[in-house]
């Protein structure tokens, strides 16, 4: 269920509100272009500055507009763990598929703190729930042997691997088996990870250009077919100086514009972040172009 291009969902915002109609007309894009699954508040989404109800809201919006067509991964992470168990809860409760839960940042917790954290979540709720390791932006790295400690858990089915070291795909696939599913959470190293035993990708990239994704994607993970691997090979190339292109900025500043240039979406963000420089903007652009995306 939880493999292929997995979009990391935008949150659209109109006057500082969230738009809700737009969100809506977003969801409906990806059903319509081919997108594996969903993931509403994740980081992409602007979980940060999305307040409570704002961070419910979206998650209900997603599961009610997707009607089972496609997984909805819910963003539920926090660095409260009583905060974490109560987003997780809601997520099961109006019937998302998973709940994607980003490791405690800013607390530093060791890695028992990470075991029991994600363990007091596993414990309160039953819905699958995929890790989310990203070092650079919470300051912790959950170690493989935690992870492996947490797969035992009934509910801790993978993680999204956003470490940018590949060797971790070997390393979690050797350690925990073949039935842990592992997410790129990066689209540039998408097809390595992939190659290396990776079932997917959670992507910003997909946000504008979810056909091109979705074909990526599909092709990358058909490892026995040649022809394929090199369509897989093509599309990454048309696609890398997009990948590159969303990130000179804060995520998810370029990919609204992204969007904005499709027409898909206002580029308003919330603060502290803000809209993206001219030069930024020519460089997002460009590599739209390059990717025949406008």
């Amino acid at each position: 269920m939880f493999k292929g291009s997995i979009v990391a969902i935008i949150t659209p915002f109109k006057n500082a509100k969230l738009d809700e109609d737009t969100y809506i007309s977003l969801i409906h894009y990806h059903l319509k272009n081919g997108t594996s699954g969903i993931v509403p508040a994740g980081t992409t989404g602007e979980s940060p500055t999305l307040n409570h109800e704002e961070h419910i809201r979206v998650i209900e919006l997603c599961v009610r507009e997707c009607k089972g067509k496609i997984p909805v991964i819910a963003g539920t992470g926090s660095n409260s763990t009583k905060e974490a168990i109560s987003l997780t809860r809601y997520a099961e409760k109006v019937g998302a598929n998973a709940a994607l839960v980003v490791t405690p940042y800013y607390n530093k917790p060791t890695q028992e703190g990470l075991y029991h954290h994600y363990k007091s979540i596993n414990d309160e709720t039953d819905i699958p729930i995929i890790i989310y390791n990203i070092p650079s932006r919470s300051a912790v790295d959950m170690s493989v042997d935690t992870m492996a400690r947490l797969f035992e858990l009934k509910n801790i089915i993978g993680v999204k691997d956003a470490t940018a070291n590949l060797e971790r795909v070997n390393e979690q696939k050797k350690k925990i088996g073949n039935d842990f599913i592992q997410l790129s959470g990066e689209d540039g190293t998408a097809l390595e990870f992939n190659l290396r035993g990776g079932k997917g990708c959670i992507s910003v990239t997909a946000n504008v250009a979810p056909k091109l994704c979705s074909e990526f994607q599909e092709a990358s993970l058909a490892k026995n077919n040649n022809n394929l691997l090199s369509r897989a090979k093509e599309i990454n190339d048309q696609l890398m100086p997009l990948h590159k292109s969303l990130f000179i900025e804060s995520n998810p500043s370029p990919v609204k514009y992204a969007a904005n240039l499709l027409k898909l979406c206002s580029d308003e963000v919330r603060l502290p972040l803000v809209g993206v420089t001219a030069e930024t903007k020519e460089k997002v652009k460009s590599a739209m172009q390059q990717a025949n995306l406008i």
